[in-house]
């Protein structure tokens, strides 16, 4: 690598000198007198000249090696990141509203995330390992810029795994007055160490994605000026997409656990305290799953904005038909998140005058899906290619460009927003003189973003591309308005509102359960899949049009190998977790039998 041997007497590597010398030094003496005579920066550059650039791993090769290892610690640290923040909601409801559920919602939250940061320390531990002997070239060189990160990356993983240990263990103990304010902040030290870790950590790989402009192959990495590294062009992007990314795995994962306690609970107070946690982790994915798609077109925009070239490849070049994939898995996480609440309003008293209207949402749905699913150019031997005149097909190609699928994810969006509301208005009979005028200012929203999302969507079709591409801001924005203010009016006209009847948790059939754990799947294989995506738009590069791959597995591999990988990653992932939830319920059976046997003893001494 020409960047790791252009340390001179200038003193453009400064990584760890006195560490390097003290290393190379005796290596180096033993060739003879002649090291006498060299300077120590020169011996440090042509010890790095003779650094081997990479190894090998058996039988899978080192790419899958890192690959499988790094895909695995993130969606552990996805986990990690993501549970905390709904602890820390759960219990400030339990303090504020006074409901103990909460806080006992919370716990339990807390309690998946001792093993789950053990394994995810585990996979870190081997990515490191794994990178440091299979691409040392490599590791040298980032190490070389982001040495102080990576320090205090370090410190920052220390006091978050010091402050969720005593946010865990210190629950029972400071649970009253004081006391349980001073738990709640432990809570909230815990996910902004754990947000931290994550900023510094996406640095890095943005780094490889976006360098800074100045940033050329004959620069020494010494040279690169930290800041400029850091905060480089898609860092901000990528923060944001993988906060709320995290969100929606996070109560993806905790809406399986929930699903798998439900099917294995054998009574009736257990069946219903995990149906309503499985609602809560479904809650919390959908409603975090509705404005991912915007941070997803943010992140999109800044990478067409950093390079034309790799948001080209990434869109409209050999990974375009991954959109496609991508496109199914995303159709079915919004057919299984409104299945789910479509079933769950069976056991909500009200609902029934909401059911008529499930089959024209799964309709729009549905559409959504075929509409965005649809490619650009099809699949096709040389008759039919003949027969339609091109790769483009005659009637479906209109469907197969963007200003068509922006406006069916949006109409999708609204729709899973729709289903939210019926579900929360179900067992409520407002009480405000108001409330008739409130809904129909509801309902006008609706149609008014629909309509503005529909215009926009067809009158893309007549503008040049980058007036186009504006349109979809305009589209957002519309959505996101009705979103805000449909939830601001409902807010308002809810309060001391008549309930229709308690909701009868527990009382869902086991088939609701399994789209909860169709969520989890599907949401785990999306993000190997744009992690995938995000990787593989620097082709043969290790730092984009900086660092070359020089590997034999320069050459980004094919979707249905990239499939193989990544279902393994999956299925590592989901066997670690299933042991992860059986441990949980095994903690809970030894906390009660622990109880139990407190209370006889306390029994027996009160009978003596």
């Amino acid at each position: 690598m020409a960047t790791l041997a252009a340390a001179t007497g200038k003193r453009k590597i400064k990584l760890n000198q006195n560490c390097g010398r003290s290393l190379f030094w005796p290596a180096l003496a033993v060739f003879g007198i002649a090291s006498q005579f060299a300077s120590p920066d020169l011996l440090l550059a042509q010890s790095l000249e003779g650094v081997r650039q990479y190894g090998e791993f058996p039988l899978v090769g080192s790419r899958v090696a890192i690959w499988v290892a790094a895909q695995v610690h993130l969606l552990f640290a996805a986990f990690v990141l993501g549970v905390p923040m709904f602890a820390v909601v759960a219990e400030a409801v339990g303090i504020f509203g006074g409901d103990s559920k909460y806080d006992k919602l919370a716990k339990e939250f807390t309690r998946l995330l001792l093993v789950a940061y053990s394994a995810t320390a585990i996979w870190g531990a081997i990515l490191s390992f794994l990178l440091v002997t299979l691409y040392p070239g490599l590791w040298l060189y980032l190490t070389e810029i982001f040495q102080v990160s990576m320090w205090i990356y370090v410190c920052l993983f220390f006091f978050e795994s010091f402050t969720l240990y005593l946010y865990y263990y210190g629950w029972d103990l400071w649970n009253t007055g004081r006391a349980k304010w001073v738990h709640w902040t432990l809570g909230i030290l815990l996910n902004i160490w754990g947000t931290a870790v994550m900023f510094i950590a996406n640095s890095w790989l943005t780094y490889m994605m976006s360098p800074p402009a100045d940033v050329t192959p004959d620069t020494a990495p010494g040279m690169v000026q930290f800041w400029s590294a850091f905060a480089n062009a898609t860092w901000m992007p990528i923060n944001i997409h993988r906060i709320i990314a995290n969100v929606v795995f996070g109560g993806a994962i905790v809406g399986a656990y929930a699903a798998y306690r439900f099917l294995v609970a054998r009574t009736d107070e257990e069946r219903a305290h995990y149906d309503w946690m499985g609602y809560i982790g479904n809650l919390i994915a959908m409603g975090a799953l509705i404005i991912l798609p915007f941070a997803g077109y943010y992140l999109g925009r800044e990478i067409y904005e950093f390079n034309q070239q790799m948001g080209i490849t990434m869109m409209g070049g050999f990974m375009s038909w991954l959109w496609i994939i991508q496109a199914f898995l995303i159709g079915v996480l919004f057919l299984a998140g409104n299945y789910y609440l479509w079933v769950g309003m069976g056991r909500i008293p009200g609902a029934e005058r909401f059911m008529p209207y499930t089959k024209y949402m799964l309709v729009v749905l549905v559409l959504g899906v075929m509409v965005w699913a649809t490619p650009n150019t099809m699949i096709a031997d040389r008759e039919e290619i003949a027969a339609m005149g091109g790769t483009h097909h005659p009637f479906l190609g209109v469907l197969g460009v963007m200003s068509a699928k922006n406006t069916a994810v949006n109409l999708m969006i609204l729709t899973t927003f729709l289903s939210f509301l019926l579900y929360r208005r179900a067992n409520s009979r407002p009480t405000v003189d108001w409330a008739r005028t409130g809904t129909i200012v509801q309902g006008a929203l609706f149609v008014l973003a629909s309509l503005i999302v529909v215009f926009y969507g067809v009158y893309g079709y007549f503008v040049p591309a980058i007036v186009r591409i504006g349109f979809s801001v305009y589209q957002v924005l519309a959505v996101l308005a009705t979103i805000i203010g449909v939830i601001t009016i409902d807010v308002f006209m809810l309060r001391g509102a008549e309930s229709r009847g308690d909701i009868r948790w527990g009382q869902m059939p086991p088939r609701s359960q399994y789209a909860l754990f169709i969520l989890a799947v599907t949401f785990t294989w999306l993000m190997g899949l744009m992690g995938f995506a995000r990787s593989g738009i620097r082709q043969h590069w290790h730092v984009w049009e900086v660092v070359r791959d020089t590997s034999e597995y320069a050459a980004t591999p094919a979707l249905g190998y990239a499939a193989i990988v990544i279902s393994c990653c999956v299925l590592i992932f989901f066997t670690l977790v299933s042991f992860i939830f059986w441990l949980g319920g095994l903690a809970e059976k030894g906390t009660k039998a622990s109880a139990d046997s407190v209370a006889a003893t306390s029994s027996t001494q009160g009978v003596s």
